[in-house]
C-alpha cells in the first residue's frame, strides 16, 4: 500500500496546551496546505488531559500522534524523543502556546528543499522583519542576557540561538542524539553545540505572538535550566551536571547546617553532639525538598506518599553519611578542643559522595 510521501514532521512538546490543541491543527492544516505533514504532540501527562485532547484529534486525523510520557519531563527531551519518533525527511518543533507563526513552516521547508547543503531553517525575532511582540523592557533584558551567554558556547554567529522554533534534517538529529544533554528548554541550542561541525542554517523572520490560551511555562526553574544546560555543555564531560547540581545543593545545606547549630550550641548551650544531631537532620530535610525540586526535577517526587516515602528513603541511604557526619565532627571538635566551625564542615564533607550515591539509586533512582 503506497500513498503520497511524507515531507515533514511538526514536533509539538506540550504540558498543559488543552485548550489550543485543536486549534495549532487548524493553524498547521491552513498553513501547510499542498504538504504531507504529520503533527506528533510529546505530552508530560499533562494534567488538563492535553494528550487526551489530542487522541481525539488522532480518532478523526490521522496526521496527528501522540506521544504520552510518564514518570519524565522537560521540553528539550520531549523534542528528541518526537524528533526521533518520525520518517519524515524533515523535522520542524514548535511551541504549543500558538506564540510561534505557523505560517512560516512552508518557507523553512522550501529553504530546506532549495539547498541541500543546508541544515537548519530557525525562525528569529532578532533579524530584520522578526520582533518579540509584546514584550515587557524586563523580559527582552533577560533574553538579550541569555543570548550573549549562549554566543559563549556557539560556533555560529546567530542573532537568535535561543528560538524554540526551527525545522531541521531528520537525519542530522538522529546522528545527534548520543551527543544531546536533553536539559532544559533551549533544544536548539543543545543542537548546534553538540555537532561535531558547524551546521549551515538560515535565520528567517517572525513576529513571536502573545498567548491566547492557558498560562505561561517560565518561571525561574526554567532560567536555571538554562544554566544547567550550559553548564553541561562547558563542563560536563569533566563534572557530570547532576553530582555538581547535588553539590550546590549540599552547600546551600552546609549553609542551613550552620544556621541551626551556631544558635543552638553557641547561643542555647546545647551539647555540641546534640546540636549537630539536629542541624544534620534539618539540612538534610532541606537538601531532600530541592534535590527534589532542582537536581532531580525530571525524577520529581510528587504527592504527600511520594514525598514521605522519598524522604524516608533519602534518610535512610543518608544515614551511615550522617552517622558518618556526626561522628567524625564530634571527634574533631574532642581533638581541636573546640574549634566547632571546622570540625562541623569536616563531617559534613565525608557524607557528601555517599549521599549522591545511594539517594540516586534509592530514593530518585526507583522512580526513573
Amino acid at each position: 500500500m503506497s500513498g503520497p510521501l511524507l515531507d515533514l514532521a511538526v514536533v509539538i512538546p506540550t504540558f498543559n496546551e488543552r485548550a489550543n490543541v485543536p486549534v495549532l491543527i487548524e493553524r498547521l492544516d491552513a498553513a501547510l496546505e499542498g504538504w504531507q505533514w504529520e503533527a506528533i504532540f510529546v505530552d508530560d501527562n499533562s494534567p488538563d488531559g492535553t494528550a487526551d485532547a489530542a487522541r481525539e484529534l488522532a480518532r478523526v486525523d490521522p496526521r496527528v500522534r501522540v506521544i504520552q510520557r510518564i514518570g519524565r519531563r522537560g521540553l528539550s527531551s520531549a523534542c528528541i524523543e518526537g524528533m526521533c519518533a518520525t520518517a519524515a525527511p524533515c523535522v520542524a518543533v514548535i511551541d504549543g502556546d500558538l506564540q510561534h507563526d505557523e505560517t512560516l513552516l512552508p518557507q523553512m521547508l522550501k529553504a530546506l528543499h532549495a539547498d541541500p547543503q543546508l541544515d537548519v531553517a530557525i525562525g528569529s525575532r532578532f533579524v530584520e522583519g522578526g520582533g518579540t511582540g509584546e514584550w515587557d523592557r524586563d523580559r527582552v533584558a533577560k533574553s538579550a542576557f541569555a543570548t550573549g551567554l549562549s554566543h559563549w558556547l556557539l560556533k555560529h554567529d546567530l542573532t537568535d540561538p535561543m528560538s524554540g522554533f526551527f525545522m531541521i534534517r531528520t537525519d542530522i538529529v538522529r546522528r545527534l542524539v548520543p551527543r544531546l544533554s536533553g536539559i532544559g528548554f533551549k533544544i536548539l541550542l543543545d543542537i548546534m553545540t553538540a555537532s561535531p561541525r558547524p551546521l549551515k542554517f538560515v535565520e528567517l523572520p517572525y513576529v513571536f505572538r502573545v498567548r491566547e490560551l492557558g498560562e505561561s511555562k517560565l518561571d525561574y526553574v526554567v532560567a536555571l535550566e538554562y544554566l544547567i544546560a550550559l553548564y553541561d555543555r562547558s563542563f560536563g564531560r569533566y563534572i557530570p551536571v547532576r553530582f555538581a547540581m547535588f553539590s550546590a545543593v549540599g552547600g546551600a545545606g552546609a549553609l542551613v547546617h550552620m544556621a541551626v547549630l551556631w544558635p543552638l550550641f553557641r547561643g542555647l548551650g546545647v551539647g555540641f553532639v546534640w546540636s549537630t544531631i539536629v542541624a544534620t537532620l534539618v539540612a538534610l530535610t532541606f537538601n531532600f525538598f530541592l534535590n527534589n525540586a532542582l537536581t532531580y526535577r525530571d525524577r520529581r517526587l510528587r504527592g504527600a506518599g511520594e514525598l514521605l516515602s522519598g524522604w524516608v528513603s533519602f534518610a535512610a541511604v543518608c544515614g551511615v553519611g550522617a552517622v558518618a557526619n556526626v561522628g567524625v565532627a564530634a571527634f574533631l571538635h574532642d581533638v581541636e578542643h573546640g574549634f566547632w566551625a571546622l570540625s562541623a564542615l569536616a563531617g559534613i564533607a565525608v557524607g557528601a559522595v555517599w549521599n549522591f550515591a545511594l539517594s540516586s539509586r534509592f530514593t530518585w533512582g526507583r522512580y526513573r
